[in-house]
């Protein structure tokens, strides 16, 4: 933070974000980096050093599924797609994480 135009990620919600941006189509892991910065803004950005260490953890857990295809240029990509068990605990994240940023506005709001 500070001066960097993207912010740190808070640790445990890049999982979060993965589920959210997979819950509307599957994708593989850059397209999966574009989405996250594009939707917030190019506020967020992922590295490739957390991204695949995420997805093979959630992979790992059942949260994801994935496949290999080719891709519209011809190459090989590991397409990532949510399973039910992923969509389950991103309704999960995504309450927990609307009750701690309603507790932290409340924080914030105080003088």
């Amino acid at each position: 933070m500070g001066d960097r135009p993207d912010l740190d990620l808070l640790q445990g919600t890049l999982d979060m974000l993965i589920l959210k941006v997979l819950a509307r189509e599957p994708l593989h892991g850059y397209a999966i980096a574009q989405e996250i910065g594009r939707i917030s803004r190019a506020l967020l950005q992922v590295p490739q050093g957390s991204l695949y260490p995420a997805l093979h953890r959630l992979e790992n857990r059942g949260l994801l599924s994935a496949a290999w295809t080719e891709t519209d240029t011809g190459r090989a990509a590991k397409v990532y797609r949510l399973t039910r068990q992923g969509r389950a605990r991103l309704e999960r994240e995504v309450a927990d994480w609307r009750r701690l940023s309603e507790a932290i506005q409340l924080i914030l709001q105080t003088e």
